[in-house]
């Protein structure tokens, strides 16, 4: 039987230019891929390869300048600012590199924060909230603040609060940016877990070309362009082969 990928995320010929007095800045020069539902992509490139942009882009925290992406089948260039809020809370979940947890509420109301603009009552949101935790590892620091965690425990908090809408796609900037390597690993391994067990979609940007292993696809950006894509297998993400590559 042949299985027929869908792709959930379309980015078709997109272009990004900032205009700083009298000059242009191209940030994203004409870029294209898919990315199909479920699927781990990971977007590397150095400092100012536009990777981050193309994020915001995706995500529609910033305007195309040309081009389309298309997520679950809507045109989020076209959307105005109060459906692309909608949009966000009903299919999309962040994880952030300063993690962004707030720093008077503990670890349950940061992740249940999401579901109090659905409107949802507190009993029903802190048991959401509480099993996210527990399948975040952390079901016994519940009550901790911020500076009661470490880096890694405020990272998996930020993973539950991201989590906790059971969204169709996951953006992650640098979600391991601020961690050592040990630590970023024990993330890494958890977020690919979760996201197998739930099928659901998750983009990373890394400027750490190691992060690029937990990936099943892999965009290369340089100076606003995907210059190549690569693909690792499934059963041996932590410790891939040489992946395949497409030149662009």
């Amino acid at each position: 039987m042949i299985i027929i990928s869908t792709p959930i995320i379309e980015v078709k010929d997109v272009k990004k230019v900032y205009r700083i007095g009298t000059n242009s800045l191209n940030a994203l020069d004409g870029v294209s891929f898919t990315i199909d539902e479920g699927e781990f992509c990971c977007i590397v490139g150095r400092s100012g390869s536009g990777k981050s942009t193309l994020l915001n882009l995706m995500a529609g925290l910033e305007a195309v300048t040309s081009g389309q992406i298309i997520i679950a089948g809507k045109h989020v260039e076209k959307m105005t600012e109060s459906e692309l809020i909608l949009f966000r809370q009903k299919n999309i979940g962040f994880v952030f590199q300063s993690f962004n947890l707030i720093t008077s509420m503990n670890a349950l109301e940061n992740t249940a924060l999401p579901l109090t603009f659905r409107g949802m009552n507190k009993k029903t949101r802190d048991k959401k909230a509480m099993d996210m935790l527990k399948a975040v590892g952390l079901g016994t620091h519940w009550k901790h603040k911020p500076s009661q965690m470490s880096g890694g425990q405020q990272q998996r908090t930020g993973l539950a609060r991201a989590l906790v809408l059971d969204p169709k796609i996951v953006f992650a900037d640098e979600p391991t940016g601020n961690l050592d390597s040990k630590t970023s690993e024990e993330v890494m391994d958890l977020i690919t877990g979760l996201m197998r067990q739930r099928n659901q979609t998750f983009i990373m940007v890394s400027h750490d070309p190691s992060m690029a292993a937990y990936a099943d696809k892999v965009i290369h950006m340089l100076d606003g362009k995907v210059v190549d894509m690569t693909f690792n297998e499934h059963e041996n993400r932590s410790n891939p082969s040489e992946p395949e590559s497409v030149n662009q």
